[in-house]
């Protein structure tokens, strides 16, 4: 082999490689977004999963997408953990019908219909379809079809030409050596799992495999431990995408991996202990196209069989590997044993959700205070503040979702649908709370100061805002309705009172008493604190609507309720002279 063979070599593996690359995206973009919706709507039953898990491995020619999509879809709560695994497993053996389509080069026959089934033959054709749909063709759909087609027609070319390359491979000695080193299943599954993990796919691995193959010196004894270190390497690509991915989406990464595995595990055991009972011969025979297809897909199915029926393992051991964080001490009373007393879970829940409200509330107001002084700690107490008032949604919700499977009583069933809506409210009030310190910090970091005028216009709103965040707690804590009306009007009032500000600003800013960039700052604190008050609307009109027990549109209540006459007007108007500017 001179080294005229080597940049053959080199320009046919980047060929394959690049075939490979191109014709996979246009297939995952196409199928992609048809198929993650079937995938998340997906039922319990493992068979099911396995099937449709193999069948878009097999459309979109990648089982590291696949996973990757699961992975994510996990991640995102849109999947469980459990309806993942069959998916996964089926991932793994639909990715063999590549080797099967790549095997088609190694035909051999004077029959003009089985050379027709020759990649050489049609790939021509394909080509040129592909070349006609992607220049002439404005259709995006009809782009990505010939983008496909061509991927298709450069991957069958780079094989062939690795093919020819390698050929005089057979007569180097070194060479065989090498390949016999793999017959070392300890060193043959090392090499297989390095090679898959560098490019990132066991396809495109087994792929080259193939074109070894045709000098005639792969074994099937070399041959065997590389694919199985190939089908563990294939798992780096789902590890990689669950470095950011929640705990259940790290799991999902770990089951897959774990298949590999236990998998290769039980296939190596059980093709050595065989043959030392039965003593096979083929294994010093030289593979080929067809046999190293079987191969892998013969192990993939062995992999199969014995670990479908263990999904619960599985599960098991991704839990194992990837555990829980310890409870905090805020989330202990969310306790899922006691599901065997609904109402008692429901109270817990209702308990925790105050001390989410309570810290909602404090980080808050705690915001308001840094418009006046920056403190870093306090920025650093509010920060904290708003990831836990996160870690509390998190929890409850997901209780609460829980809660809501088993049987409840009409009471126990009407506070759990009002504490899932009162949580993302009391969430999105610790999100505005992280806005307005980002404000309070650009002022800091700008050395910008509001004019005296706005300073006392700004602080006759923070108080508004208090008096309704105070309002709206010590309604939702004691389930008070007659607080619960107070809210409305005042949050009106906070409307009223950023419209006047903001025209009061502008005003200023003509007479060049204040400077465009306090306006940006000024309008961004302003409508953080008009967000504010409207989730304290929502919370307390939720709270009136439900507490009349009908499927009322919340919207529609509060405005028969602005329109119910004395008491709301007169609460209006009281407000108005309080908070007037």
């Amino acid at each position: 082999m001179d080294i005229f063979d080597v940049l053959t070599l080199i320009g046919g593996l980047s060929l394959f490689l690049f075939g490979m690359k191109i014709l996979g995206d246009p297939l995952e973009k196409q199928a992609g977004r048809k198929l993650k919706p079937v995938l998340a709507n997906l039922t319990n039953n493992r068979v099911k999963g396995f099937l449709l898990g193999m069948g878009v491995t097999a459309i979109i020619q990648s089982s590291s997408a696949t996973t990757v999509m699961v992975v994510g879809l996990v991640s995102a709560g849109v999947m469980t953990l459990h309806q993942s695994v069959g998916i996964i497993i089926g991932a793994n053996v639909g990715t063999t019908i590549t080797a099967w389509i790549l095997s088609l080069t190694g035909i051999q026959s004077e029959n003009i219909w089985l050379r027709m089934l020759k990649p050489s033959a049609f790939v021509p054709i394909l080509a040129l379809i592909g070349i006609y749909l992607l220049m002439f063709k404005k259709s995006s759909k009809k782009k990505d079809i010939g983008t496909v087609l061509l991927g298709f027609a450069v991957l069958m070319f780079g094989m062939e030409t690795m093919s020819g390359a390698v050929s005089s491979l057979k007569d180097v000695p070194e060479f065989r050596n090498m390949l016999l080193m793999f017959s070392n299943p300890i060193f043959g599954i090392i090499a297989g799992a390095v090679l898959t993990g560098i490019i990132q796919s066991s396809s495109a691995s087994v792929g080259i495999l193939q074109a070894l193959s045709t000098t005639g010196a792969v074994t099937y004894s070399a041959a065997i431990p590389l694919i199985m270190g190939m089908n563990i390497g294939t798992c780096a690509t789902a590890m990689l995408a669950s470095v950011t991915a929640t705990k259940e989406g790290k799991r999902a990464a770990m089951i897959h991996l774990y298949f590999n595995i236990i998998g290769v595990a039980i296939s190596l055991s059980l093709f050595y202990v065989l043959k030392a009972i039965i003593g096979f011969t083929f294994t010093s025979n030289p593979a080929n196209e067809f046999g190293i297809a079987l191969t892998h897909t013969s192990l993939k199915l062995i992999m199969t069989v014995f670990l479908l029926p263990a999904i619960k393992l599985l599960e098991k051991l991704a839990h194992i590997t990837v555990k829980d964080a310890p409870q905090a001490e805020e989330f202990k009373l969310l306790d899922e044993r006691l599901f065997a007393t609904p109402s008692l879970a429901v109270d817990r829940c209702r308990t925790t959700t105050i001390e989410m409200a309570n810290l909602s509330v404090d980080i808050l107001k705690k915001s308001m205070v840094m418009l006046k002084e920056y403190n870093p700690k306090t920025a650093e107490y509010i920060r904290e503040g708003e990831n836990k008032v996160d870690q509390y949604e998190d929890k409850i919700g997901s209780y609460l979702i829980k809660i809501s499977t088993q049987s409840l009583a009409s009471d126990d069933s009407h506070e759990t649908t009002r504490l899932l809506r009162f949580i993302g409210d009391f969430e999105r009030i610790s999100d505005h709370a992280v806005n307005i310190l980002d404000s309070a910090e650009e002022l800091k970091d700008k050395k910008l100061s509001f004019s005296s005028e706005a300073k006392r216009e700004l602080s006759v709103l923070t108080a508004a805002i208090d008096e309704v965040l105070t309002l709206t707690l010590q309604a939702f804590a004691e389930n008070n309705m007659q607080i619960a009306l107070q809210v409305e009007p005042l949050e009106q009032v906070v409307d009223y009172l950023k419209e006047q500000i903001k025209l009061n600003h502008s005003l200023r800013l003509q007479k060049l008493e204040c400077s465009i960039e306090h306006g940006f700052i000024l309008s961004d604190i302003l409508n953080n604190f008009e967000r504010v008050s409207d989730h304290c609307s929502n919370i307390a009109g939720m709270m009136l609507e439900m507490s009349q027990h009908e499927a009322m549109d919340m919207h529609k209540y509060l405005r028969s309720v602005k329109a119910g006459g004395e008491d709301f007007d007169r609460k209006y108007r009281e407000y108005r002279k309080k908070y007037s500017l």
